[in-house]
């Protein structure tokens, strides 16, 4: 058993922006085919750009705050209690549309 603290765990940035700041859970080849397990921090404005992963799929939660999550061009509403999943070759993008940080907890897992 693996009891872990978030608030504890040293701050990284997000590779697709530093500016926005994670703590990893679970990290890459810890636990089967899960790549990563981590809280994210988006400060108002920012926004993990447009990108895809063709051998991961990921589930993102909304845990605070209000953005937007854009997939293959198609914008929606990413609030708190949602969550999404993207799938492999999905071109995605998060962004913090409100006025409070957007915090985010998400995995990735091979396929």
């Amino acid at each position: 058993m693996k009891l872990i603290k978030i608030n504890e765990l040293p701050e990284k940035a997000v590779s697709h922006n530093a500016r926005i700041r994670k703590r990893e859970i679970i990290g890459n080849g810890e636990l089967g085919n899960m790549t990563m397990f981590s809280q994210a921090v988006f400060p108002p404005g920012e926004k993990a750009g447009s990108h895809l992963h063709n051998d991961m799929a990921e589930v993102f939660r909304v845990e605070s705050g209000c953005g937007e999550i854009r997939v293959n061009d198609v914008a929606y509403v990413f609030k708190a209690g949602m969550v999404a999943i993207v799938e492999p070759g999905d071109v995605h993008e998060i962004v913090n549309t409100g006025d409070k940080n957007l915090v985010i907890s998400y995995f990735g897992l091979l396929v």
